[in-house]
């Protein structure tokens, strides 16, 4: 009995650790690295299909016909937004592209054609900074029957740097390393039903406080340090 209890339990955390160790797999997924200033990297990383029906590039639906990475590097390259790679993967029989991008100002970003279905803001409100982003219309393409079940996501993820103080992502929860992530099905992005996203977080970076904590730390290491070292001295000066 206790044996079989004992499997049972192992079998269990097995399948938690397992659960937090596979990630979730999007069909298409913005994640943006956000900085305090709005600068921002941010990487795409879709299925071929999900771009055509999404944002309506012409690339080849066919997993074993040749992709032009330059082509998905030329449609993402904008004023407002420098491609740093661009690479490709597959996927249950989908090829899946995977862009990384400089961003200067994601304020910006929706004057960029393959980010134009979104608005983006970033401005200080009540003495914290407030950013949001609206996902509206898609272009709607048909791409057929592509292997899609009905129950794919697509997903943003925002990596945000200081303390969050609010968010509406539906998962009410903050990953470690202040990640929030909003889910939409993607039946529901192909008919441009709005995705709505908005976060608040403190004006001072998360890495700004670790340091000042390490230097407010030090000076009070070394201020009792030679605290110590004076009243050594002092009771060698005074004598028995």
């Amino acid at each position: 009995m206790r044996l079989a209890f004992a499997l049972l339990l192992i079998a269990v955390l097995a399948s938690i650790a397992c659960g937090n160790v596979i990630a979730r797999k999007y069909e298409y997924e913005e994640e943006v690295f956000l900085a305090l200033d709005a600068s921002a990297t941010v990487y795409v990383n879709a299925s071929v299909p999900a771009l055509v029906a999404l944002r309506g590039v012409k690339l080849p639906l066919d997993a074993n016909a040749r992709l032009d990475r330059q082509l998905v590097r030329d449609f993402y390259e904008s004023p407002v937004a420098h491609v740093v790679s661009v690479t490709t993967s597959r996927r249950e029989g989908r090829r899946y592209v995977h862009v990384r991008m400089t961003v200067p100002d994601v304020r910006k970003l929706g004057e960029s054609p393959m980010f134009a279905w979104s608005s983006y803001l970033f401005h200080e409100h009540e003495g914290q900074f407030e950013v949001t982003q609206t996902m509206r219309a898609a272009a709607g393409q048909d791409v057929g029957n592509v292997g899609w079940s009905g129950s794919e996501l697509i997903a943003v993820r925002l990596h945000l740097p200081s303390k969050v103080t609010f968010h509406n992502s539906p998962s009410r929860t903050i990953e470690r390393g202040n990640i929030i992530v909003w889910e939409q099905r993607l039946a529901d992005r192909q008919k441009g039903v709005p995705l709505e996203i908005t976060a608040r977080m403190e004006t001072q970076s998360i890495l700004f406080r670790t340091l000042a904590l390490f230097g407010a730390m030090a000076v009070l290491v070394v201020l009792t340090f030679i605290a110590a070292i004076w009243f050594v001295r002092s009771r060698k000066t005074l004598g028995p």
